[in-house]
């Protein structure tokens, strides 16, 4: 079916849960509450390693309103943890960061609940601390967990003392490569704590019942991946553990693991009352999973002619106190050092490193905006040291299609010179040097990039209603990402019915089929292919009931126009519909889908976590922007993005998602860092912490390129993580193009400009 054959997939259509947000109806995990609910707060280290040496509850206990006390000594010491179990519900002996949870209060009123956690009493005997990636590593440095090589992890990690996971990616012959080269090029990039910056804060409430189950209203991003870890931490059965999406404002990475659920479970529990607990902008800037700080290291060879040779890359990243998503991440990095771009010589390798800070996370395209910045900041540096245009350098070097990617994997449906071209000319590459603008300087820069669909299973489950419209349930949190209104148009498209007959469902781990989770660019995608097949199923079951009704094969029944028909008959679907609960179960189908893994060199790669990209996008951004000559402010003029979207399954909201990933971009480009001084955040508010507004967002102007993946529905390929990727190398080549100074420090403060413009005057 071509595009302009299609009736709803492809359209600029409305959200279907749009109404209820912009009205304020919508509830969110932060509106839920229950009957007699308790509210709970959270005692949290002063410390960034210590042993703790007294901890006294009793005058809490003892306040009136106070019901319920937590601390390790009263519960199983069960760790968890994603790719290595090391984390407790609660510090038992050992803090390892300021900000760790020690205990737990649930009380009548959240201002009782707050002055019961001042009224704790605690000592400390402090231990000897790391903050420090490169520190961490040093021999001798203070483990930040002694018994790391006790706990369990999964088997691809290779881990040691302060390094949590280690990863390498290798190709051709390095030595060879870098002994043929013209000029070699060594270069160290610096990037920071970044927090998703999610309007909702993490929120749970917890409630069991008389047979020992528990319910869980939260806004996390993987709700059955959330429905395990509590049963784990909890020591129940999976069965007995309910988890309940009902609305989540914002995530981008920030809610894919545990934040607060499993307090208010145990909280809950204890206390026989249902417990809620919410975040504050303090906690959120402390004990959440903000982007991990790296630091990256790059050595480069070329040809004289701008041809890349050889390429040597080491990335280490800061996991925080407890691993987490940081070895996964760390190696995705690899990825980044190497692409979109040919290099026949390759060595990469990624260290995911403990240090005594706040734990870290997957926040939108992890590693990606940290790796682009360090390659594409690198690109310019040689091109210019080459003489040869940044663009020019570029097209000498990206994939085409049918090259092998890092690990061997074949590259497909290769986008990156058609988004490279449209975005330059759309933002007048020609004159990338304008100069002098009424005592600022003016400059043009690109970053180009590549990036993956995420795998794994999306189920749905969709039913024909007696009135012919249509329900679909997934197991799919809605982020922005196109879990409803994306897959509801994929759906109404093939069964022939408007975008407004389809009615979806909030996730509940009880009724819901399962999901992967709202995460690596994957939503749409896969459950708009969950939707296909649940769509031919539904086919073949309306076909198998009316074919024999009007004497025609079943497979030449048609679903269009709100009908079924074939030849001279027709039948509204909603008389199908009636008709089949009249004879049968009803039109209840399962549709499922997985991305296949694409081959790839197993002897390319170590202890990589995903070592071959599936259903590659890619993206190219381009900037102009002017520098305050005194200042060194930066002011954006333009901001243009050519990005690869397989198919545009609705352009408005893939606009936004790249309007969003840009303003969150610029973000970490120019101001955003939590700012750690001795383990202490110092910044931890959102006066200090500086988020871009509104006001400091240009217009983004989309160029949205239609390159057909072979996976996706209609030939779509993920959209959600690209545009955050590439604005921080963008903005710096475009600063270095205004001012000559090269930044490789995120973030790129005015501060820093003017700082580096004098050292150079000097």
């Amino acid at each position: 079916m071509s595009t302009y054959e299609r009736r709803v997939a492809g359209k600029r259509l409305k959200r279907i849960d749009g109404i209820g947000k912009v009205t304020g109806k919508h509830v969110y995990a932060s509106d839920f509450a229950l009957p007699g609910m308790l509210f709970g707060k959270i005692l949290r280290s002063t410390e960034a390693h210590a042993r703790i040496v007294r901890l006294d509850v009793s005058k809490a206990l003892a306040l009136p309103g106070v019901r319920t006390i937590l601390s390790a000594q009263d519960i199983p010491q069960i760790l968890f943890g994603t790719a290595v179990k090391d984390r407790p519900v609660f510090a038992a002996d050992v803090v390892r960061f300021r900000g760790e949870a020690i205990a737990a209060v649930a009380a009548t009123s959240l201002e009782i609940a707050e002055a019961a956690v001042r009224a704790i009493e605690i000592a400390y005997e402090p231990l000897p601390a790391v903050f420090d990636m490169e520190e961490a590593l040093k021999p001798g440095a203070p483990l930040v967990h002694g018994a790391w090589g006790d706990y369990q992890a999964l088997p691809v990690l290779d881990r040691e003392g302060n390094i949590s996971g280690r990863s390498s990616m290798a190709g051709g012959d390095i030595e060879a490569g870098f002994a043929e080269c013209y000029r070699v090029y060594e270069h160290r990039f610096t990037t920071q704590h970044v927090h998703p910056g999610y309007t909702e804060p993490r929120t749970a409430i917890a409630s069991w019942d008389g047979n020992g189950d528990v319910s869980v209203w939260c806004n996390t991003q993987l709700p059955f991946d959330m429905k395990n870890m509590l049963a784990e931490v909890l020591d129940l059965p999976a069965s007995k553990v309910r988890v309940v999406v009902p609305g989540i404002g914002g995530g981008f990475g920030g809610k894919l693991r545990v934040g607060v659920e499993h307090f208010a479970a145990w909280l809950a529990r204890r206390s026989k009352r249902p417990v809620k607990i919410v975040t504050t902008s303090e906690e959120e800037l402390t004990d959440a999973y903000p982007r991990q700080p790296t630091v990256i290291t790059l050595r480069t060879g070329v040809s004289k002619d701008g041809i890349l040779i050889a390429r040597e890359g080491r990335v280490l990243l800061d996991c925080g106190a407890y691993a987490n998503s940081g070895p996964a991440t760390a190696a995705l990095a690899l990825q980044m050092l190497a692409g979109p771009y040919r290099t026949p010589h390759f060595s990469y390798e990624s260290v995911a490193v403990y240090t005594n800070k706040g734990s870290t996370g997957s926040f939108r395209a992890p590693a990606g905006p940290m790796g682009n910045f360090a390659v594409e900041s690198q690109i310019d540096l040689i091109a210019d040291d080459l003489g040869i245009d940044p663009l020019e350098f570029r097209l000498r070097n990206v994939y085409r299609e049918g090259d092998k990617g890092p690990a061997g994997d074949t590259v497909s449906s290769v986008s990156i010179e058609e988004s490279l071209r449209r975005a330059a000319d759309a933002i007048g590459w020609k004159d990338r040097k304008p100069g002098p603008d009424g005592g600022k300087s003016r400059g043009k820069g690109l970053a180009c990039s590549w990036w993956l669909t995420t795998g794994g299973s999306s189920g749905v489950y969709v039913k024909i209603n007696p009135d012919g419209t249509v329900t679909v349930v997934s197991g799919a949190v809605e982020i922005g990402t196109g879990a409803m209104t994306g897959a509801a148009q994929i759906l109404a498209e093939e069964l022939g019915v408007d975008l407004g007959d389809i009615n979806a469902t909030d996730v509940d781990t009880h009724l819901s089929p399962y999901d992967y989770g709202a995460q690596g660019s994957r939503t749409a995608f896969s459950v708009g292919n969950a939707c296909i097949a649940a769509a031919q199923d539904l086919r073949r079951q309306i076909g198998e009931l009316v074919g024999p009704l009007w004497n025609v094969a079943p497979e030449s029944v048609r679903l269009e126009g709100k009908g079924v028909v074939s030849g001279n008959n027709r039948l509204s679907l909603a008389e199908v519909a009636a008709l089949s609960q009249r004879t049968g179960g009803g039109l209840i189908s399962h549709g499922t889908f997985i991305q296949p893994m694409p081959t790839f060199d197993p002897t390319r790669v170590r202890n990589h976590p995903l070592p071959a990209w599936t259903s590659h996008s890619f993206h190219t951004h381009a900037v102009d922007l002017s520098v305050d000559d005194v200042t060194g402010e930066v002011s954006i003029n333009r901001y243009v993005v050519a990005q690869d979207v397989g198919f545009a399954i609705n352009p408005t909201y893939i606009e936004g998602q790249i309007e969003g990933g840009v303003a969150q971009g610029i973000g970490q480009a120019l101001s955003e860092e939590i700012v750690y001084e001795g383990g202490r955040v110092l910044n931890a508010n959102l006066t200090d912490y500086k988020m871009p507004t509104m006001m400091d967002m240009p217009r983004v102007e989309c160029i949205l390129i239609e390159k057909p993946s072979v996976n996706g529905p209609y030939g779509a390929k993920g959209v959600g993580e690209p545009p955050c990727i590439q604005p921080p190398a963008a903005i710096a080549n475009a600063i270095a193009a205004a001012t000559g100074v090269r930044i490789q420090t995120l973030p790129i403060t005015a501060e820093k400009i003017a700082l580096a413009r004098l050292k150079d005057g000097d």
